[in-house]
């Protein structure tokens, strides 16, 4: 009898810890939406890659899992190439301003040579000019006392005939008549010289004048070698780019997710040496049945763990809950129009933004349990 009641206690004990749990379950299950349908994912997830440039990586400094930090050096180029090739860049460089100044000093000496020149000349033009004038006076003076002599002459020698005046007057008159016609050939002659002189001055002046396309010559190739200059500048700017090119680095705070290359590797532009996750950027995907989503709205509390650390519990609070079902966005939707289907419980997009926990070893794919508290 003892043994009956025994029994009988037993089960009593039993059932109401039966009770208690399945009220307990109750109680959780009206407080809280539970799925195990939940992933890490990140808004921010690159793969980190050499830009314009290709070429052996010599270094890599990371591996997988490592946390770097915006800025940090992760992997670099061997440089000797482009830095070759800048040297030589830079000496062509020189080489064509060494030119440069020595055309531009050619350039000044002869522009100043051929400045004195053409002055020379222009003076020399003014001073044969000045002096044609001056010959041109002394003959015009000479011809009025030629007149004022002949008109003498012609007296003297009607007085000469009269025997008015003796013969030695008469004959000095022709003589000054003689010599003032003699000095005018003279100065005619000069004169004639002189317009000869001016003509050999002026062609100078314009040999001068000619002589300075010489100094357009050279200032054409001034500017040619200006233009040759500029283009290996710009061509020693895109190798100092391309050398600062050699060298990776992390363009955000994160972890290292994948590494795609190894020392030793020849890479070309864009091809991927690292994937980076931005662990600021990481938050929960849920996928939640839609007999679960009462009283799930944006502001409740979650709380979830992952696989990998089942012992460590993070928080989180609903940001938005997605219009439409998980299958809704699928690339190949079931076909319901023939009726044919097996009805089961559609998933919804939760995002749950990550509020509290560890975030340093989460990782982008992670799968784990979540709870969220429903709104009452």
């Amino acid at each position: 009898m003892n043994k009956k009641k025994f029994a009988i206690f037993i089960l009593l004990i039993f059932f109401i810890i039966l009770l208690f749990v399945a009220y307990k379950y109750i109680k959780f299950s009206k407080e809280y939406a539970t799925t195990d349908a939940m992933f890490i994912r990140s808004d921010m997830i690159t793969n980190l890659s050499f830009k314009r440039i290709r070429g052996k990586i010599a270094k890599m400094y990371v591996k997988e899992g490592d946390f770097v930090k915006k800025g940090e050096l992760v992997a670099e180029i061997d440089p000797v190439d482009y830095k070759i090739k800048l040297e030589q860049v830079n000496k062509n460089i020189e080489s064509l301003k060494k030119k440069k100044e020595q055309a531009v000093l050619k350039k000044e000496r002869i522009k100043q040579e051929l400045t004195i020149k053409k002055k020379q000349a222009l003076k020399k033009v003014e001073m044969l000019k000045e002096k044609y004038k001056s010959i041109k006076f002394q003959i015009s003076n000479i011809d009025t006392n030629i007149s004022q002599l002949k008109r003498d002459y012609k007296r003297y020698e009607n007085l000469y005939k009269k025997n008015v005046i003796p013969k030695r007057d008469y004959e000095s008159i022709e003589t000054k008549l003689n010599a003032l016609k003699d000095k005018k050939l003279s100065f005619i002659h000069e004169q004639k010289a002189l317009l000869k002189q001016i003509e050999i001055a002026k062609y100078d002046v314009g040999v001068v004048g000619a002589d300075f396309k010489r100094v357009n010559e050279i200032e054409q190739g001034i500017e040619s070698l200006t233009k040759q200059i500029e283009l290996y500048i710009s061509k020693a700017e895109d190798l100092k780019h391309s050398i600062s090119y050699c060298k990776l680095y992390a363009p955000f705070t994160g972890k290292i997710g994948k590494k795609y290359s190894e020392v030793g590797m020849n890479v070309k532009s864009g091809y991927p040496v690292y994937s980076l996750v931005d662990v600021d950027s990481l938050y929960v995907e849920v996928l939640l049945e839609e007999t679960k989503l009462k009283g799930v709205e944006p502001g409740c509390k979650a709380y979830f763990t992952v696989d990998s650390y089942p012992d460590k519990e993070f928080e989180g609070i609903v940001e938005k809950i997605y219009p439409a079902s998980a299958a809704t966005y699928a690339l190949v939707p079931r076909d319901i129009s023939a009726g044919e289907f097996t009805k089961v419980a559609q998933r919804i997009l939760i995002r749950v933004k990550i509020t509290g926990g560890d975030k340093s070893i989460l990782l982008a794919g992670m799968g784990g349990e979540i709870k969220i508290r429903r709104k009452k």
